[in-house]
Parts: C-alpha cells; structure tokens; sequence
C-alpha cells in the first residue's frame, strides 16, 4: 500500500514538473528593441571614448602652443 502511495505521489510530482518544464516562456524584449539597445550603447560607448580622447588631447595641445620658454 506504501508503495502504491509513492508510486502515485512519485508520478503526479513527475508530471508537474514536466509540465513547468515544457512550458514555452515569453521573451521580455523583442529582437528589435534588444537590437535598439545594443545600438544606443554602442553609440554612448563611442561618444564617451572621443571624448575621453579629445580630453586627453587638449592638455597636451594647449601646453605646447602656449608654452613660453624660460
């Protein structure tokens, strides 16, 4: 008789779970908009690299045409 119980019990935990398992999940974001964000990093990520550059430019510029010799 136990054994029947844990058989039954061992089956409707086996299907539960498969069932969770074969469920189809929704993606939180469409490709378009993955695709949109991917480009807005990239351009904010190439913004903040030319401005680092001309940041580190502009010293280095400034100091040699304004030097005045001792």
């Amino acid at each position: 008789m136990i054994r029947t119980i844990a058989a039954a019990l061992a089956a409707v935990v086996f299907v539960a779970f498969s069932a969770i398992a074969a469920e189809e999940t929704q993606p939180t974001t469409t490709d378009a908009a993955r695709k949109e964000t991917a480009k807005e990093r990239k351009s904010a990520k190439k913004a903040a690299k030319k401005a680092k550059k001309a940041k580190k430019a502009a010293p280095s510029d400034t100091s040699s045409t304004t030097a005045t010799p001792k």
